[in-house]
């Protein structure tokens, strides 16, 4: 694997570093890296990591103004060519630090993602896992970059991470994951090389309606 090969940004969001949600990102990290791709894995679910205050020095500074995972992983993603997401379910959502993390760290980034690929994976026991997948899912279409997809929605099942490797439906649906992620990637850096990105539109407009409605 060449130091110039395509790079693929994977943050597991679960305060348990080995638990289900690490199962499931391992697998597509393995993936990744037999595809020929760099990975690189952010454990952030025990770090104290505040959600955004909404103080917009972020548009003057070029990145958030707290020093914490949030800048680290921003650097990591403005080299990357994919991200990764993984998060256990938490009352049918994400968990919080998690969100406070991507809210800051998409909020906050100063370079354009358009055409870097994404994906989340999620991990329950039983349910909540679709609405969770779709919390995350938001995160990458707002930003330009489209979305890997699987066989089924990326999930894994399971109470401990013994439980998950069980789940041989949702591991094979994480290698499934890797595979078409590579695959994105290199396709999207074939296009790049003899079509160029999308042509950017320099305005920027905001939802406005006449006076009196």
């Amino acid at each position: 694997m060449s130091d110039k090969s395509p790079l693929v940004l994977l943050v597991n969001g679960s305060p348990h570093p080995h638990g289900c949600t690490a199962v499931a990102l391992e697998e597509v990290a393995l993936t990744l890296e037999k595809e020929g791709l760099r990975t690189r894995m952010m454990h952030i679910g025990q770090k104290d990591i505040r959600g955004c205050v909404a103080c917009g020095q972020c548009g003057s500074l070029g990145h958030c103004v707290f020093d914490d995972a949030v800048r680290e992983a921003s650097a990591i993603l403005e080299e990357a060519a994919g991200m990764v997401v993984g998060s256990p379910v938490y009352y049918g959502s994400p968990n919080a630090t998690l969100l406070a993390f991507l809210d800051r760290l998409f909020y906050s980034k100063s370079f354009d993602t358009t055409m870097k690929v994404g994906a989340s994976v999620v991990s329950c026991r039983r349910s909540g896992n679709t609405a969770s997948f779709d919390v995350l899912n938001k995160y990458f279409t707002i930003s330009g970059m489209p979305l890997v997809s699987s066989r089924y929605w990326n999930n894994i099942h399971g109470f401990t991470a013994e439980d998950a490797r069980k789940d041989l439906e949702g591991l094979q649906t994480m290698r499934i994951l890797g595979r078409n992620m590579a695959f994105l990637i290199r396709s999207i850096e074939l296009g790049r090389s003899q079509f160029g990105l999308p042509e950017a539109e320099k305005e920027k407009y905001f939802t406005s309606f006449p006076d009196g409605l």
